[in-house]
């Protein structure tokens, strides 16, 4: 596909769509803080907009389209695949300046939100009525909702509350010929017609973009409880966490950190983990007061069986944030080992997450790189971490082939490339391992019927011929 480029005349197009100068950003210095996101590599827009309304932004479209120029959707950049990375240039649309609306709807358990909005805040906000939007990933005090949607987000609650695309009742979107649709409505029941509701969540911004959103909330529970417990070898605790599940317990999280995550957060900011562990798994229940006290006992019981060491049950509300605290320190304690962290989001079946745990021993050791995991082990949604330093060309070569092979252990075990962080260009390039030729054509077909001119987030999801994954400079 050729693509226009962003010229004069086309940037005074955009100046009478955004008549206000400061929304429409072409120093290089600008550009240049558009140029990344949380995950790796850098590409150039030629050109940034901020709009602030969905007639705005079905203009700016409507003119990318009928110019064939790119367009990259983003919220606060905090993709851990490469989703908003311009890679073909063009124009990037910076979408968290839509926060105008964040209402809450409490007697159809609903919020109606635009899609700059904070995540953080809808959780605030429904709180305050006694409601609960469950879907909280761990970047959700500075990532947007739009971001959440275009990736179906999930969070350490995924486990018994699912993910975005579980709350999402409906959307306007606009297409990439620049129409404005909306899909679903604010009925918990509505087959009317194709889901489109449930193929633009998770889509990347490949095929529209998201304008507002109506998401389903549901009663904040009553009562939560937590424990924390040590193991000694981390295989045995894949086994605790698949006993726990098959036990008759739903917890509300269930998270795991290897040794190398628990060392790090201990150096980073002392929590009294116990670095001799080789992993820990914590295991949050809420419910009913009663049904809450019972299970947590039940699962503290069950860890001591499989093997734990030791087993601890946060006694107040402060133990308890303790340990979570601890679980979210985990990012910015592994990076002081080495700059450059390569996350994925490889899952997997419940019961292979044992075996999982074992492949990802092997490879650590097979690459000799620092591979450290955590993650939502409840729902097999591991974060296998790799943390490097991009400017050692020999390291970031093993690193490649280390990440290939989490992959292919991942899909091996019945798993999939990601559970949460979606597919971006970091991940394109193993999608046939997974889909296989037909499956991803399937695809193909969807993305060239809604986009033919291919101009919305290209160079995302599908791989080009021959493109790898390629961690190295030069």
């Amino acid at each position: 596909m050729k693509y226009r480029q962003v010229d004069a005349e086309i940037l005074g197009k955009i100046r009478e769509i955004v008549p206000d100068a400061k929304r429409v950003l072409t120093e290089r210095t600008d550009l240049a803080s558009y140029s990344f996101d949380a995950s790796f590599g850098t590409h150039l827009p030629e050109l940034v907009v901020q709009p602030k309304t969905t007639a705005e932004v079905a203009a700016i479209v409507k003119l990318a389209y009928e110019q064939t120029i790119p367009i990259y959707p983003r919220g606060r950049s905090t993709s851990l695949s490469g989703g908003p990375l311009p890679v073909e240039g063009g124009i990037a649309l910076d979408m968290s300046h839509m926060n105008q609306r964040l209402e809450i709807i409490a007697d159809d358990l609903i919020a109606i939100v635009s899609p700059g909005v904070l995540t953080a805040n809808i959780h605030q906000a429904a709180e305050q009525v006694g409601l609960m939007y469950p879907p909280d990933p761990s970047s959700s005090a500075v990532a947007t909702i739009g971001g959440n949607l275009a990736e179906n987000a999930g969070g350490p609650r995924g486990l018994k509350y699912g993910v975005t695309k579980d709350y999402v009742l409906g959307l306007e979107v606009v297409t990439p010929q620049g129409e404005v649709i909306r899909t679903g409505g604010r009925t918990i029941k509505n087959v009317t017609g194709y889901d489109l509701t449930k193929l633009i969540v998770g889509s990347e911004g490949t095929l529209g973009i998201i304008t507002e959103a109506i998401l389903q909330l549901i009663p904040k529970p009553p009562a939560t409880a937590t424990l924390m417990a040590i193991f000694d070898d981390i295989v045995t605790s894949g086994e605790a966490i698949s006993r726990v599940l098959t036990s008759g317990i739903l917890p509300a999280k269930m998270e795991i950190m290897d040794q190398a995550c628990i060392k790090a957060v201990e150096a980073y900011q002392p929590c009294g983990l116990p670095v001799e562990a080789e992993a820990i798994i914590l295991i949050e229940v809420d419910g009913h007061p009663r049904a809450v006290e019972e299970e947590i006992k039940e699962a503290a019981r069950i860890c001591e069986r499989i093997g734990a060491s030791r087993v601890e049950i946060a006694n107040t509300e402060a133990e308890r944030e303790a340990l979570w605290k601890a679980r979210k320190m985990v990012s910015p304690a592994i990076v002081r080992m080495k700059p450059t962290k390569i996350s994925e989001d490889a899952t997997v079946p419940r019961s292979k997450i044992p075996e999982m745990f074992a492949r990802l021993k092997q490879i650590r050791d097979k690459y000799q790189v620092n591979l450290v995991v955590f993650g939502h082990a409840g729902d097999g949604n591991l974060h296998p971490n790799i943390i490097a330093d991009k400017r050692d060309q020999e390291e970031m070569k093993r690193v490649e082939k280390a990440v290939a092979e989490i992959f292919e252990a991942a899909i091996a075990l019945g798993g999939t490339l990601s559970g949460e962080h979606g597919i971006g260009n970091m991940k394109a390039p193993f999608m046939e391992m997974e889909l296989g030729a037909a499956g991803l054509d399937v695809m193909k077909r969807i993305k060239e019927s809604l986009d033919p001119k291919n101009i919305m987030n290209p160079g995302k999801i599908f791989p080009k011929p021959g493109q790898r994954l390629v961690l190295t400079e030069g």
